[in-house]
C-alpha cells in the first residue's frame, strides 16, 4: 500500500483535498494512505512516505526537504488543481511521482 503524504503551513488546508483524494483512490481501486500534516512534522513523516506534496504556499521548502531527503518523490502542487480542490488531479501527480500509471 502507498503512502501519500500532503504538507502544508498547518496541515488544515489540505485536510478537504486529502477527502477529494481518497475518493478518487476509491472511484479508481487504489489502495493507499492518503494523510496530511503541517511543515512542523516534515521530518517525522516524511521517511515513511512513498510521496510528499507540499501545498503551493509552501512550494519554497521543497528545494530544502529534496536536499534532506533525497530519495523521496516530494513536488508542490498544482496551484489551480489545489485551489479547485481536485483530488483526481492531485491523485494522478502523486501517481507519477511514484512511477505508477
Amino acid at each position: 500500500m502507498k503512502r501519500i503524504i500532503l504538507i502544508c503551513s498547518g496541515g488544515m488546508s489540505t485536510s478537504f483535498l486529502v477527502s477529494k483524494m481518497h475518493a478518487a483512490a476509491v472511484a479508481e481501486a487504489f489502495e493507499c494512505e492518503i494523510e496530511a500534516y503541517g511543515m512542523a512534522a516534515a521530518d517525522a513523516v516524511i521517511p515513511a512516505a512513498d510521496v510528499v506534496l507540499l501545498g503551493p504556499q509552501i512550494r519554497y521548502y521543497q528545494e530544502k526537504l529534496l536536499r534532506r531527503f533525497p530519495n523521496k518523490p516530494i513536488a508542490a502542487i498544482d496551484m489551480h488543481d489545489y485551489g479547485c480542490m481536485n483530488g483526481q488531479a492531485v491523485l494522478k501527480q502523486a501517481k507519477t511521482l511514484m512511477k505508477l500509471k
